[in-house]
């Protein structure tokens, strides 16, 4: 009897357990398809933010080619150099007559010049042209002289911008000079007179270069800038009268297409005495070597006594054309540039 109650304890817990099972079904099922919905939800959220990041990079490369079409269509391109921007600037010219050593040659044109702007009688229009010294034609070593050279810059007081205009509004188009001076005292006081400021206009004064009594070359103002070596001045050619109106305070002058080179006066000439015991073999020298680096012509050659307008200068007293030019001739390109036209 007991054992029958045991079976039926037991068959009665298998029966209770079922029923609970039974009950516990739908629940697991509940259970079990909601865990599988949480196991799929990062898999779609993954793949709608994948869905989503390509989206918004599709539009942002849109949005990119649709600014780069606008930026093409609206961004300044770079401006293109016209033949005319260059054909300004001064050039040497072919053969015309010289300064007070030669009168032998034949005109040619010079070339025309675009103003880089209309100025007003006041204010001429500034620029920089190709300098004259040096230039990309260099002596031969096979002439076996290279000179000392040192730098000694002026104050920028002392000299100015070269100029595409006049005060009128008329375009320049002279052709490079070369003008001779010299220092009448040493070297290093015209130096010293460079390197001052000088505020008053009437003060400024300024070469390219000096060359010394022992053949050094001194180069103070840069080639492409506007010494003020020079007053009162014109340069008479087969063109006619040269010379650029720059300032309605001052006279016309050569300066604004000139380099002005100075000869170191030698000590007995350190006074107003119409000549003096000359130059050095070394200053010719010299002086040849730095003409030979340019290709300005024999005749566009001149001194500061040639082109003076004041009456009151002489220089460079005892200067000897021949000697030079017996050295210039020594290059054999300046033979081709002397000779052109």
């Amino acid at each position: 009897m007991k054992q029958n109650v045991n079976l039926g304890d037991d068959r009665a817990k298998a029966y209770e357990s079922m029923k609970f099972n039974l009950q516990l079904n739908p629940l697991k099922q509940q259970l079990q398809q909601r865990f599988q919905q949480l196991r799929l939800q990062p898999t779609v959220l993954r793949l709608l933010a994948l869905g989503l990041a390509t989206l918004l990079a599709i539009l942002a490369i849109g949005g990119i080619r649709a600014i780069a079409r606008v930026d093409m269509t609206t961004s300044p391109q770079p401006a293109s150099i016209a033949p005319g921007d260059l054909a300004g600037l001064p050039q040497p010219s072919p053969q015309l007559p010289m300064n007070e050593w030669d009168t032998s040659a034949s005109p040619s044109p010079s070339p025309s010049v675009s103003p880089s702007r209309v100025a007003s009688p006041a204010s001429p229009s500034p620029v920089a042209p190709a300098s004259p010294s040096p230039s990309p034609v260099v002596p031969p070593a096979a002439v076996g002289y290279l000179p000392p050279q040192e730098t000694a810059s002026a104050d920028p007081s002392n000299y100015g911008d070269r100029y595409a205009t006049d005060i009128y509004g008329n375009p320049v188009n002279q052709d490079w000079l070369i003008v001779l001076h010299e220092t009448v005292g040493t070297a290093d006081s015209a130096i010293q007179t460079f390197q001052t400021p000088h505020p008053n206009e009437d003060d400024q004064v300024s070469y390219h270069t000096i060359i010394r009594r022992d053949g050094t070359i001194v180069y103070i103002v840069p080639p492409e800038k506007r010494a003020y070596g020079a007053g009162n001045s014109v340069f008479v050619s087969a063109n006619g009268v040269e010379t650029v109106h720059t300032d309605p305070k001052y006279p016309p002058s050569v300066n604004n297409f000139s380099y002005h080179i100075s000869l170191e006066t030698p000590p007995d000439g350190h006074n107003d005495n119409l000549s003096h015991g000359g130059y050095t073999q070394q200053q010719y020298d010299s002086l040849a070597w730095l003409i030979a680096r340019t290709t300005v012509p024999d005749d566009r050659i001149t001194t500061h006594r040639a082109i003076d307008q004041s009456g009151s200068r002489i220089d460079p007293r005892s200067f000897d054309p021949q000697q030079f030019l017996a050295r210039l001739h020594l290059y054999p390109h300046r033979s081709a540039v002397s000779s052109q036209g």
